[in-house]
């Protein structure tokens, strides 16, 4: 009996065929565009990344072969928002990715709001979720106004564009809803304080649904898609099932710190607290922090220092350069747990004309501190302080992990598991498997105590308070 898994990320979508043993027998990747067409404004073609999904499952299926595939799932890229027609499945507007932020007015606009918003959703009011988005592109189309007036539209997470496309049921999964600023974490139900705010309509927004559920066939085949979810959550669970109380980091384009608080809604001041799975019977959350510039970080610092991108090796310049500086990644906003979007990167003790190996040095450190911020908003919900942070994703490099180490004083492990996203979908769709091989780790960065370390701390913290309106 085999499965079949897709992954659909920020720049590209990867497909995995398991096997009932949880062995990977067949993988393909496809990449994809992302357009920057103005000052924060990030967008994906929606099309694109759907007949990416149709063609990488497709090529699953044929590597099947005679055996038969018992069910599908799918994990996808989280705050990525578009309008598409009901009728047809067709997108009417760009899918405006988790990068984009050019609702920031909106957020300015609302901001009396924020905290009543936060306890609500469990989200801050960030321009990077769902409910800024819409308000924003419908009061820049009248026409596209006029047409969710009339009941013709339907907006949402690129995940419900995607498995009513590949299956014919509209339905929006509660992991990704969390993301719409729209859901109410508490009632598991659209928010109406929320809705009147943003002035959506419930018409406009597909059925909620659970994590696990029954979306029908996939395409033309007998395949049932049986899971969808967010990306992080996946990964999250492929590291450590439904544990309560487990942790893990994730360094991709962007990074996440996500912990499993268990069947009740946790909200944290700083953090996001989301719908970790659900069925029919169950559901769990997490507190997460997110993270929006790493991998996207270094290319980002590719372009402003004149660096071409198969000369960065960030590790390698990092992990040979020491730096007194602090550098503040803008570009993309602050998530978690500051929650400010876009602004100019701020440069201290560093000059772009003759520190490039120190601004690399301190971009990769800006990573480090903001996973330390995360990790204390954590503590008064954590039972004990963890021994072990592991980290997985193409950004779990050893300067980096070493420095985590250094700055929290808690141990961090490299995992071994690649593609954690995928297998926690297949140990959903496959809850009889039971392995620990996903908990083992190639090496252990053990911290390194200094007064140095904890003065950079603080230098951070207050160029912080100082650079940024808080």
């Amino acid at each position: 009996m085999n499965y079949i898994i897709i992954d659909s990320g920020t720049s590209s979508t990867k497909a995995f065929l398991f096997n009932s043993d949880g062995m990977v027998l067949h993988s393909q990747k496809i990449k994809h565009a992302l357009f920057r067409p103005k000052q924060y404004h990030v967008e994906s073609d929606a099309l694109v990344i759907l007949e990416t999904c149709k063609s990488l499952f497709e090529k699953m299926v044929i590597a099947s072969g005679d055996m038969e595939v018992h069910s599908s799932g799918l994990a996808i890229q989280r705050s990525t928002f578009l309008f598409w027609e009901k009728e047809s499945c067709t997108p009417v507007t760009p899918a405006l990715s988790w990068q984009d932020s050019r609702a920031y007015a909106i957020v300015e606009e609302f901001s009396t709001h924020s905290d009543k918003l936060w306890q609500i959703t469990g989200t801050p009011l960030s321009a990077h979720f769902g409910g800024p988005k819409f308000l924003h592109m419908i009061r820049e189309n009248p026409q596209l106004k006029n047409r969710v007036k009339n009941g013709e539209l339907y907006f949402g997470p690129l995940s419900a564009f995607l498995s009513q496309a590949m299956t014919g049921t509209a339905g929006v999964e509660e992991s990704i809803a969390c993301r719409s600023l729209l859901y109410d974490i508490h009632r598991g139900d659209w928010s109406d304080f929320a809705l009147n705010l943003f002035g959506v309509s419930p018409q406009c927004l597909p059925p909620l649904v659970p994590v696990k559920y029954d979306f029908g066939y996939m395409l033309d085949s007998k395949i049932p898609l049986a899971i969808v979810i967010g990306d992080q959550q996946a990964a999250l669970i492929g590291q450590a099932g439904l544990k309560l109380g487990s942790i893990a980091t994730n360094f991709g384009t962007s990074g996440s710190v996500q912990f499993n608080a268990g069947q009740n809604p946790t909200i944290v001041n700083g953090l996001i607290s989301s719908v970790f799975y659900s069925d029919e019977n169950i559901k769990y959350f997490m507190v997460e922090g997110t993270i929006n510039a790493c991998n996207s970080l270094f290319y980002h610092l590719e372009e402003e220092l004149g660096i071409p991108h198969d000369k960065m090796e960030w590790d390698y310049r990092a992990s040979k350069t020491e730096t007194d500086g602090i550098f503040i990644p803008g570009f993309n906003g602050l998530a978690a747990p500051y929650w400010r979007p876009g602004f100019n990167d701020v440069y201290i003790d560093l000059d772009k004309r003759s520190d490039k190996e120190e601004i690399v040095r301190a971009g990769m450190e800006s990573i480090g501190f903001l996973v330390s911020d995360i990790l204390e908003c954590l503590e008064p919900i954590m039972s004990s302080k963890p021994s072990l942070l592991t980290a997985a994703g193409g950004g779990s490099r050893s300067p980096l992990l070493q420095f985590i180490a250094d700055l929290t004083g808690i141990s961090v492990g490299h995992s071994t598991m690649k593609d954690r996203t995928a297998y926690g979908i297949f140990r959903l769709l496959n809850p009889t498997y039971q392995s620990d091989s996903s908990k083992s780790v190639d090496q252990i960065y053990f911290p390194i105590p200094s007064q140095k370390i904890n003065e950079k701390k603080l230098k951070w913290r207050n160029a912080i308070q100082d650079n940024i309106k808080l």
